[in-house]
């Protein structure tokens, strides 16, 4: 069950929210992607990331590119994720929590 600290967003913005967050996605996966490319090619020095089907790699190789790959793809995806929707709240300006507020 997840903690709610008070800092979700509620109705409209939440509605205003959900073609970023549909373009975030899209731009974390793409991301996610050639950031895991760079890495391996950098850690294989080959080309193309193995495919877990292919007879071509060793199961070890495929098993290790696929960890890569989630942990690339969730670090990635997650920090769009925050950084966008800190983004869209300042240029929505929704209301933060007290504890959050500049000092006056």
């Amino acid at each position: 069950m997840a903690k709610k600290d008070g800092n979700e967003l509620t109705g409209l913005a939440k509605l205003a929210y959900k073609p970023f967050g549909i373009a975030f996605g899209m731009l974390g996966g793409l991301l996610a992607g050639r950031v895991f490319g760079v890495i391996w090619k950098r850690l294989s020095h080959e080309d193309e990331t193995p495919q877990p089907l292919s007879d071509d790699y060793s199961t070890r190789e495929v098993l290790l590119a696929a960890t890569l790959q989630g942990a690339v793809f969730g670090l990635i995806k997650t920090a769009v994720d925050r950084y966008g929707m800190k983004g869209v709240r300042r240029f929505l300006d929704a209301p933060r929590p007290a504890s959050q507020r500049p000092a006056a």
